[in-house]
């Protein structure tokens, strides 16, 4: 029941699976796309971009807004580039080049934020959230992706120790974050787990 996507972003979907690039799983993808629909944001931060694919949904979906996104790897925003001067939706999206921990500033000037999506390094998005919650306007909302990591955060056993490493820290997160003082959290076992915060 999942709605057709244009050519390209199947172009995209299909270059995702064929280079191994972790773009947003389609039933969560969808999720995060009908709450912008209803909040109809016009500024949108992404970290994490990778090939360009969550924002070129989110700014087909929200033809008004402008989206600032985050990327460190530079072959990944390379075809970002790419992709988002074929959609001819480069106006509107800005793509801040470098580590999100370290691009602050660069982000401050383009805020305040109607939404923040969350989708990159998942041993540091409490750093993330930390970092960037400030940006985020009073009525906002944070979106942060991969918050069950393959349903892996239900396992007490993990035999790969890096793997259990960030299994623990999203643990401590998904934690930290439910009983945030400033925010109601609800995480929606949708895709590879989704949490949406808004600020109380």
């Amino acid at each position: 029941m999942v709605p057709e996507r244009n050519d390209l972003l199947m172009e995209m979907e299909s270059y995702a699976k064929e280079h191994k690039v972790p773009i947003m799983e389609i039933e969560g993808i969808e999720t995060m796309l009908q709450i912008l629909r209803i909040k109809q944001p016009k500024t949108i931060l992404e970290v994490g971009t990778a090939i360009g694919y969550s924002a070129l949904r989110m700014v087909y979906e929200c033809p008004q807004s402008r989206i600032v996104t985050l990327e460190r790897d530079a072959e990944r925003y390379e075809q970002a580039e790419m992709f988002i001067a074929k959609s001819g939706k480069a106006d509107q999206i800005l793509i801040i080049k470098g580590d999100a921990l370290e691009k602050e500033l660069e982000v401050k000037e383009h805020g305040l934020y109607d939404v923040i999506f969350i989708d990159a390094a998942k041993g540091q998005y409490k750093r993330f959230f930390e970092l960037y919650s400030k940006y985020l306007n009073n009525e906002g909302l944070i979106i942060t992706d991969n918050v069950l990591f393959k349903g892996l955060v239900f396992e007490e056993e993990i035999d790969n120790k890096r793997i259990r490493n960030m299994v623990r820290k999203i643990n401590d997160f998904n934690q930290w974050l439910m009983t945030h003082e400033e925010y109601h959290t609800v995480i929606l076992p949708i895709g590879d787990g989704v949490a949406i915060s808004r600020k109380k």
